[in-house]
């Protein structure tokens, strides 16, 4: 996977900026807990555990893409972990699994893309998994992958920088107060979103820019107002067609 997508980088001609890779060990199982804000995040969010030692990290990611016809065989092939937003447990112990075994996993706690590219309220979902397995918890930062693809967005010109910063480690403790700790981990993970933000080369307030840091983005508040439209019209369109398909028959 690792070749392909740096395959992929090449041909776009990403230019990589990564600060803090250090913070992942270079053996034994660490959860990277990554920002979100665009379909490339699984891809990205790899490359400093690569340039750190050639690690592979196996990401948590929603049941739905397992069932595509073309992504489904490559996440399985990857063994990636498929998460069932109703029933998640089943994903949780899997994750614990891996960490156990000595390998990366990374965790997308948003659960969503951000429309606000700001940082989003996350669940203490990465704090448990990391509790349970006893491995420390790393914070990161994506900037850049939103301009090449994301929500409404695909721009595959080539020369886009992508910024990643992974911050310290944290070390959750069964015992501890799980949602204290996500509320750190996502105050560690705004800070490291801030730092990104200030190395990144850029004029004017671009829409790919939290708004809270001069960008055009979507507040956090307005992007919940577009997340619960966009929910409205896939309930819609999945009730129109099941309706549809219910009319079919004899």
């Amino acid at each position: 996977m690792i070749t392909v997508a740096k395959g992929v980088f090449g041909t776009l001609g990403i230019r990589f900026d990564i600060v803090g890779e250090a913070n992942i060990p270079l053996e034994g199982g660490a959860l990277l807990a990554m920002n979100h804000t665009s379909f490339l995040d699984f891809a990205l969010g790899g490359m400093p555990a690569h340039l750190r030692g050639k690690r592979l990290v196996r990401y948590m990611a929603k049941d739905a893409v397992f069932k595509h016809w073309l992504g489904g065989p490559l996440m399985r092939g990857m063994r990636h972990i498929p998460v069932d937003r109703e029933q998640g447990s089943q994903s949780f112990r899997d994750a614990v699994t891996y960490l156990k075994a000595g390998e990366l996993v990374g965790i997308f706690p948003e659960a969503t893309m951000s429309r606000a590219m700001d940082i989003k309220e996350i669940k203490t979902g990465a704090v448990r998994i990391a509790m349970a397995a006893d491995v420390p918890l790393i914070p990161m930062c994506i900037l850049g992958g939103a301009r090449i693809l994301s929500y409404g967005h695909k721009d595959f010109s080539r020369g886009t920088e992508v910024a990643i910063t992974v911050g310290e480690a944290m070390h959750p403790k069964r015992g501890q107060d799980a949602e204290v700790l996500t509320v750190e981990l996502q105050s560690r993970m705004r800070n490291l979103l801030d730092q990104t933000v200030a190395r990144y080369p850029y004029e004017g307030s671009p829409w790919w820019i939290p708004a809270r840091l001069g960008g055009s983005a979507p507040t956090l508040e307005q992007a919940e107002v577009l997340d619960q439209q966009a929910r409205a019209e896939r309930a819609a369109k999945k009730a129109a067609k099941g309706s549809g398909n219910s009319a079919e028959k004899p």
